[in-house]
């Protein structure tokens, strides 16, 4: 598997010559997120491959157009995983899309998010400079980290070339436990629960019922299973797998899909649709008609931030309204890493 990277900088480095916007692609699976971006499509995909990878160490470094599928059957021959359980919404997807949209799964809340298993990334920037932030270590140098900036950036400060990771052995059994229980009384327990030392790893509730997994030693979840009674859900693995890839049954319908982030103990909000909850209720699924005002100032007051995450209006405001200070923010950091704006113009907001 040959390095594609001079390749996609020569490809990049025309773009700049010619004032050529680029559309970054790699295999797809992700791209309903966000707003549409213009540009010639720059693909990524033939640049693909693990480059190094030493489970003693729990470090992994692969080439953006690696399938996740392969890295996480290669992980799980080793006993390993990839600790922030990302989703892959269609078979195609590759590390770098991961990274790139910065989406986590059901183990989130317990084992951290993307961005704090990136370890270091190479990139090609809006100059057509080839750059390298971080490393192969696990400790990063205090200061400015420029390689978790790129994480849900959706390629617009750069190419993703390379990521090196930080990943974690695998648990050594898990079960899940099924507790019928009201919305509300299931983010009031499952907040109890999360703040004891529990082995959670994932949390759940449908409308109906509440799913909780415990990840450990047999000792420990034997212990906890004592503790917390419920019912063990058979084909536990196929459950979570199927939240994951938005292929419950919940996700079937044709209304506008909003993924909201609120503090955890919230209770349900008074807005009409259907939800269902993940992460002990500091994120959820929310499917509804209603005008993206009313569902964001609702969620606002309450100290949360909401997405368009699938349907509706794609041209409009995808991503929470940004505040002056954050746009000011967003504006530098577009400006230092593509000058020229030729990086998936408009994926996140408009005029970035």
């Amino acid at each position: 598997m040959s390095d594609h990277s001079h390749t996609l900088q020569h490809q990049v480095i025309d773009a700049i010559q010619e004032h050529t916007q680029l559309c970054i692609t790699g295999g797809g699976s992700k791209a309903f997120y966000g707003r549409p971006s213009a540009g010639t499509p720059l693909s990524v995909t033939a640049h693909h491959g693990i480059i190094n990878y030493e489970p003693t160490e729990l470090i992994l470094t692969a080439r953006c157009g690696t399938g996740l599928s392969e890295i996480q059957d290669i992980l799980a021959d080793q006993g390993q995983m990839l600790p922030f359980e990302p989703p892959h919404f269609g078979s195609n997807a590759t590390l770098g899309g991961a990274v790139a949209c910065g989406l986590s799964g059901p183990r989130r809340p317990y084992t951290g998010a993307v961005r704090d298993y990136v370890l270091g990334i190479r990139c090609i920037n809006g100059k057509g400079e080839i750059l390298s932030f971080g490393g192969e270590v696990v400790k990063n140098v205090a200061g400015f980290d420029a390689s978790r900036l790129m994480v849900g950036a959706l390629g617009t400060l750069g190419v993703i070339l390379d990521i090196s990771l930080k990943i974690l052995p695998h648990p050594r059994q898990e079960i899940t436990l099924t507790y019928e229980l009201a919305a509300e009384n299931a983010i009031n327990t499952v907040n109890q629960w999360a703040a004891t030392a529990l082995p959670l790893s994932a949390s759940s509730h449908d409308g109906q019922q509440l799913y909780l997994r415990l990840s450990g030693t047999p000792s420990a979840l034997k212990a906890a299973r004592t503790h917390l009674g419920g019912e063990v859900l058979p084909d536990a693995e196929r459950y979570w797998k199927d939240l994951r890839e938005h292929q419950h049954v919940f996700f079937k319908h044709e209304e506008p899909l909003w993924r909201l982030s609120l503090p955890p103990a919230t209770p349900p909000l008074p807005i009409s649709g259907d939800c269902l909850y993940e992460w002990n209720g500091s994120q959820r699924w929310l499917r509804t008609a209603l005008q993206a005002n009313i569902i964001r100032e609702t969620v606002a007051r309450r100290g949360g931030h909401a997405t368009l995450f699938r349907g509706g209006d794609r041209e409009g405001t995808i991503f929470h309204p940004l505040t002056p200070a954050m746009k000011t923010i967003n504006k530098n950091l577009k400006l230092a890493f593509d000058p020229h704006s030729i990086f998936n113009p408009g994926r996140l907001y408009s005029g970035l």
